[in-house]
């Protein structure tokens, strides 16, 4: 039997993080919903607990702290992260993410969608991906952190610390050989990152290509 663990790292998300939760609710699928408080400031663990989820706290800022913590806490056997900052249109995202999974067909999805900006994307990870790892089919959205895969495949994995962490997970599934599938989900919104932090954001995603491709 499949049991699937919905984990949403948080940081300061209170304007969102409500509606990402009453989405994933209304799932066919049957989940465990998991808030990852990555030492938010606001009120995100507090409407968290208001819709009377799981709520944990993470210590170490960084998504990839928060992702591993919700980890530790997860029962399913199947695990689908989603960002807290999301406006999603689709109606069942997480049955669109694990049902691949569940039919065998995948151990691991990962999204594409709509969207606007994507900066980082298309100026950073997709010219090293396709320099460096020229063999590897070609993702739309390699830092998308709309992912989903089974409890087994995530245990072979390393989580980066930063905003390294979801293009990390892919090129580590893949080295892996784990079986994937991209699944398209529609438009979704999400907050884009300032100019003023896009040269962090850039070089911590080049630094995982890099570690991945022995580079650095």
């Amino acid at each position: 039997m499949n049991n699937v663990s919905v984990i949403i790292p948080a940081y300061n998300e209170e304007k969102t993080i409500g509606q990402v939760i009453d989405k994933v609710r209304e799932s066919k699928i049957d989940t465990e919903i998991i808030v990852v408080n990555n030492c938010s400031t606001d009120r995100t663990e507090e409407i968290a607990k208001e819709k009377k989820v799981k709520t944990v706290y993470c210590q170490n800022r960084g998504k990839g702290y928060a992702m591993e913590e919700g980890i530790k806490y997860a029962t399913g056997n199947i695990i689908t992260f989603i960002d807290g900052d999301l406006g999603i249109y689709t109606h069942d995202i997480i049955n669109l993410m694990v049902s691949p999974i569940i039919e065998g067909k995948a151990e691991f999805t990962k999204s594409a969608f709509i969207r606007e900006g994507g900066r980082v994307t298309e100026l950073v990870a997709k010219p090293l991906l396709e320099l460096l790892f020229p063999n590897i089919k070609n993702f739309e959205q390699p830092l998308s952190g709309i992912i989903a895969g089974t409890k087994e495949a995530f245990d072979k994995i390393v989580f980066e610390k930063d905003y390294g962490v979801d293009i990390g997970i892919l090129l580590d599934m893949i080295n892996n050989n784990i079986k994937i599938e991209e699944i398209h989900i529609g438009r979704i919104d999400n907050n884009s990152q300032s100019w003023q932090s896009l040269p962090k954001m850039a070089k911590e995603v080049a630094s995982a290509i890099l570690k991945r491709a022995n580079k650095i």
